[in-house]
């Protein structure tokens, strides 16, 4: 049995040194531990994150902050495992979208 697979696509962007294989690699890096963090609720976690920031947080739950919460936390951790052995990514980041 296949296990659940969170529906959400994740890219590098604006990274000057890029070529397939680095992109594939740093994507692959980036996933996985966004997965690690957050199980299935990227998301989720994501639509809170982006809730809280489009609002005063006063509309939120408090179950809704804390995923926002911890999407930042698991955003961070990943930025960190998907640049490892990249160099300079100054103007680099990594998009989440659902799919």
């Amino acid at each position: 049995m296949q296990p659940h697979r969170v529906a959400f696509i994740a890219k590098l962007l604006d990274y000057p040194h890029a070529t397939a294989d680095v992109v594939c690699v740093s994507e692959q890096r980036f996933t996985r531990e966004l997965e690690r963090q957050l199980g299935e609720d990227v998301v989720p976690a994501l639509r809170a994150y982006q809730n809280a920031y489009e609002s005063s947080g006063a509309d939120l739950t408090k179950d809704e902050l804390a995923l926002a919460q911890h999407w930042a936390k698991a955003y961070d951790a990943a930025r960190t495992a998907g640049f490892r052995d990249l160099g300079d990514t100054d103007e680099a980041f990594f998009e989440v979208r659902p799919v």
